[in-house]
């Protein structure tokens, strides 16, 4: 798991710098887009901005979670128990025998991956909520565009021999509708696409995690075995379920 959240941390940490150096390259492009409106794409910057960071903090909080398992697994019995993703599973698994069933490693890896999936819901959040802001920004650009043609149409006086200059100047407001629409989305759709891209990365360092409890609780997990039995009477053979194992425990 070592090796995978470090490719993993990695990943992210070099899509995050590239990020980052892009937007101070462009940043005279980048100021333009953000000042088109400054509220909503604040918080469209804002919103990327924090999955950006609670990305970092959930694999980062995978660190403790892996110390114990890997001490666990070394053979170590007197543990404090993890901080939070690990935790019902590790008061399972200290008081465990020897040997598991089948059935109590089904139930241990459901947990693990519901657990798993609770830290990502509120990732999924983030980026469903980026999307629909740039959504939201296309539409309020579209009702300024619209609103602002129609504005500007009505108030044209065709006999004006200034009539040219009044609409030059009176298209200052459909542009700044649309630039509302075109810049709300670039930003959503990218803001998206980069807190999405990071919670993959997020996904394959837990998946790695997982895959170690499996492989290590897998080796340790005797399944029952099944043996005829005759009946004499009806003279049927009849299959059942014997535990070969004296060890093996049902939880």
């Amino acid at each position: 798991m070592k090796k995978s959240f470090h490719r993993a941390l990695n990943f992210m940490a070099l899509f995050t710098a590239l990020i980052i150096a892009g937007c101070i390259y462009f940043n005279a492009e980048f100021l333009q887009i953000a000042v088109s409106n400054v509220i909503l794409n604040g918080i469209i910057i804002g919103a990327t901005v924090f999955g950006v960071g609670l990305c970092f903090y959930h694999i980062f909080a995978l660190v403790p979670e892996y110390r114990w398992l890997k001490a666990y697994v070394a053979g170590q019995r007197n543990l404090k128990l993890p901080p939070v993703l690990l935790r019902p599973v590790a008061q399972i698994l200290l008081q465990r025998p020897r040997r598991i069933s089948a059935g109590a490693l089904n139930s241990i890896l459901d947990i693990i991956l519901m657990r798993f999936d609770d830290t990502r819901e509120s990732i999924r959040y983030v980026t469903n909520t980026l999307i629909f802001l740039g959504l939201l920004g296309t539409f309020w650009g579209l009702i300024l565009t619209v609103g602002g043609f129609a504005e500007l149409i009505g108030g044209l006086d065709f006999s004006n021999e200034m009539v040219l200059e009044s609409m030059q100047a009176g298209l200052s407001v459909p542009l700044s509708g649309m630039a509302t629409a075109f810049t709300s989305s670039l930003l959503g759709l990218g803001g998206s696409l980069v807190v999405g891209f990071l919670a993959m990365q997020l996904q394959y360092a837990q998946n790695s995690v997982f895959h170690e409890i499996e492989d290590y609780l897998a080796k340790h997990t005797r399944v029952a075995q099944v043996i005829p039995q005759i009946n004499l009477n009806e003279q049927e053979i009849v299959t059942a379920p014997v535990l070969s194992d004296e060890n093996l425990e049902v939880f």
